[in-house]
């Protein structure tokens, strides 16, 4: 019973801190790069950019797996890379989580670095700073509640992520099976003790993530 309830619940926090991990890396990179940018086109890429937040969990699991399947070349090759298929791994589960939390660690990094007057900047750049400086020194430090707020929304985010990650990485016990889908099978089976317990679980997660955030914009 105990290594039943623990299992979800260690490897929901594993999956989302290494998908939290990814999606801020991703997110302050392209962030600082389409932030204050006017081009023909910036509509259509941030478009795509968002769309896991507004399409169905099952599309983005179904789009996954035509881009990662054994069918295809993307999944081929990271077959042959690794020694096997992507699809119902632990790393599957990491870029299902990954993906649907993308959209929400990119607008709050993009929107902190907008947010900064251009002038402190070119002040830096003035004072003999080079762009990696720049970046890590004064735009960061600069747009910090921004990106924090991002980095808690996407952990949360990827912590909760079931559709996508049951279709992509399945629900393997001990590998792939996060709090979300456990619950899932618990209530399937009638165990209802053991799905409150992980409801209750993810809730008081989910919960401090959100006092955080408030935390921060306070």
């Amino acid at each position: 019973m105990a290594t039943d309830f623990w299992s979800p619940i260690r490897l929901s926090v594993e999956i989302a801190s290494v998908s939290g991990i990814l999606v801020v890396v991703f997110g302050l990179f392209l962030g600082k790069v389409m932030a204050n940018k006017k081009f023909k086109g910036l509509a259509l890429i941030e478009t795509v950019f968002l769309l896991p937040l507004v399409l169905p969990p099952s599309v983005v699991g179904f789009l996954l797996i035509v881009i990662f399947g054994r069918n295809s070349p993307v999944g081929q090759m990271l077959e042959e890379l690794f020694r096997q298929p992507v699809m119902f791994t632990w790393w599957a589960a990491v870029i299902a989580s990954s993906v649907v939390a993308f959209p929400l660690m990119y607008q709050s990094a993009k929107t902190g670095f907008e947010s900064i007057d251009e002038d402190i900047e070119n002040a830096a750049r003035v004072d003999g700073a080079n762009e990696y400086k720049l970046f890590m020194f004064v735009t960061i430090p600069l747009a910090y509640k921004a990106i924090i707020s991002g980095a808690i929304l996407s952990f949360a985010r990827a912590l909760g992520e079931f559709g996508a990650t049951l279709m992509f990485a399945g629900n393997i016990p001990g590998k792939t099976q996060t709090i979300p889908t456990a619950i899932y099978v618990a209530i399937d089976s009638g165990n209802m003790e053991l799905a409150w317990l992980w409801v209750a679980s993810i809730m008081v997660i989910s919960f401090l993530m959100l006092i955080c955030v408030h935390l921060m914009k306070s």
